[in-house]
């Protein structure tokens, strides 16, 4: 089975997915069957590297509300981290663009290190005040996770994996997904929001179920191979 999870490293309720799914492909009797694919979307594609104004002032200014309240949308998202064990630092957090997060992203994809590098950057941004997208933040924090730091670097001096995220992102837009996490199971089922692992564990499961048997067709006196012999 193939899981596909569309997030971005700066979307609180991405990581809060990342742990609920975590814990429902650890329930899940298959999991061993089961890859895992991060693909990128941006939620702010037009920010700057590093946006200098404090967290609650861009939240307030994104959605017309009060200082005060996106103080209060924060704390609520903290109390939920909580819950999955996450130690969100909301407060601290330094957000700007990150499309070279997800060009590293698919680097890390390449050399079997994803899932480590997507945790780094996620643990960094919201719990560490790391900014995501700064290059030398984005290098050390990538090396931490196994990257190789000549790689990392080649990659953020160049181009490389431009084309992978825009193709994340045109797929995003063809399959109808306008915010994050979306997990697609076997480009069959699609679920919507960081989902309770309850939920995502029935997905799985009934993913699992549906999936058409081999049919296998046997016209007699066929020519084949088995058990190291052939007969001719």
């Amino acid at each position: 089975m193939h899981v596909e999870i569309w997030s971005d490293v700066v979307c609180p309720w991405c990581y809060i997915g990342k742990r609920r799914f975590e814990t429902a492909l650890r329930r899940f009797p298959h999991r061993d069957d089961v890859t895992v694919t991060y693909r990128s979307f941006e939620l702010d594609p037009g920010a700057p590297p590093v946006r200098s104004e404090p967290p609650a002032a861009h939240l307030a200014a994104k959605y017309g509300i009060s200082e005060a309240e996106a103080r209060s949308l924060n704390d609520r998202v903290t109390a939920i981290a909580a819950d999955e064990g996450l130690d969100y630092r909301l407060d601290r957090a330094r957000s700007g663009n990150t499309f070279d997060a997800h060009r590293l992203l698919h680097l890390a994809a390449a050399r079997g290190l994803q899932d480590a590098v997507v945790e780094r950057f996620m643990a960094a941004y919201f719990s560490e005040g790391e900014p995501i997208g700064d290059h030398d933040a984005l290098t050390r924090l990538a090396t931490e996770a196994g990257l190789d730091a000549d790689e990392v670097a080649a990659v953020l001096a160049g181009d490389a994996y431009a084309d992978a995220v825009r193709a994340d992102e045109a797929q995003a837009r063809a399959f109808g997904i306008s915010g994050v996490p979306f997990f697609v199971v076997d480009r069959t089922y699609g679920v919507s929001g960081a989902q309770p692992a309850d939920v995502l564990l029935q997905v799985l499961e009934r993913a699992r179920s549906e999936r058409a048997p081999l049919t296998v067709v046997e016209p007699t006196d066929a020519a084949a191979c088995d058990d190291g012999s052939c007969a001719v």
